[in-house]
């Protein structure tokens, strides 16, 4: 369906529902609004943000025409613990038809929890296997603490695009460590004349950041934003100002 995500042009949610898992869940909104939906829209009448499969939304990005990104799951988190594996799997092949269209689409997935993804990546794909090009792999770092959890976690896994979203930022994060520079460009010049080689070199690709909206929202400071707007615009790095709602160092990757 339409978003007012800026960062992309689509949502598809195939699993619904959550369970908090850190500080950025505190004011959760996609709870507010499964809470709104109780009842409706296959949201459960009890519990309606708890996880749900949702197996007749599987073929949803087949009948879009024209190429999109697509966030998957901006309702719930695909790899919360009460997401089965045979669901995970659906939602992969559902993507994989759509390869085979040829591909269309690129899907954003986005999670909290890096250790079930690369533990499922481990379990389900051979090594040496190279990844989707039109499956990106991000997480949410609210705080410097839960960067230096959750990214390294995600630099593991193979990927096209590494992506993370500093939202809601409750507080300063440096990601100098994690983002490509002119040294790693240099060191992999021959592997950035090809896209499907560049995920070797374990950096990340994209940023988002943004303070958190709604009610009760927490207070963020325009300079840790800013400080991660000169970290990405000096390495070359994408970086999506929420506060602005653009792309503030460079184009999407390509």
């Amino acid at each position: 369906m339409p978003t007012k995500i800026e960062w992309c042009d689509e949502v598809w949610n195939p699993v619904t529902g959550c369970d908090p898992i850190s500080e950025g869940c505190d004011h959760c909104y996609a709870r507010r609004m499964a809470c709104r939906l109780q009842g409706r829209f296959g949201y459960p009448s009890e519990a309606p943000f708890r996880v749900t499969f949702h197996p007749d939304r599987l073929d949803i990005p087949l009948k879009w025409k024209t190429p999109r990104r697509i966030f998957v799951n901006s309702m719930g988190d695909l790899f919360h613990e009460a997401v089965d594996d045979e669901w995970i799997k659906k939602v992969f092949n559902a993507m994989a038809t759509d390869i085979l269209q040829p591909c269309l689409h690129t899907y954003l997935i986005l999670t909290k929890r890096p250790k079930r993804m690369a533990a499922f990546f481990a379990a389900n794909t051979k090594q040496g296997t190279l990844p989707w090009l039109n499956v990106w792999l991000g997480v949410t770092a609210e705080n410097q603490a839960r960067a230096d959890e959750r990214i390294p976690i995600l630099l593991s896994i193979p990927a096209a695009v590494h992506f993370v979203s500093v939202e809601p930022m409750l507080g300063p994060v440096d990601l100098e460590t994690y983002l490509l520079s002119d040294a790693d460009k240099a060191a992999h010049e021959d592997q950035l004349l090809e896209p499907i080689q560049g995920f070797n070199y374990r950096k990340l690709n994209w940023v988002i950041a943004g303070p958190e909206t709604g009610p009760g929202k927490r207070k963020c400071k325009n300079f840790w934003i800013n400080h991660l707007w000169l970290q990405c615009g000096a390495a070359g790095v994408p970086f999506f100002d929420k506060r602005k709602t653009g792309w503030q160092a460079r184009e999407w990757p390509k």
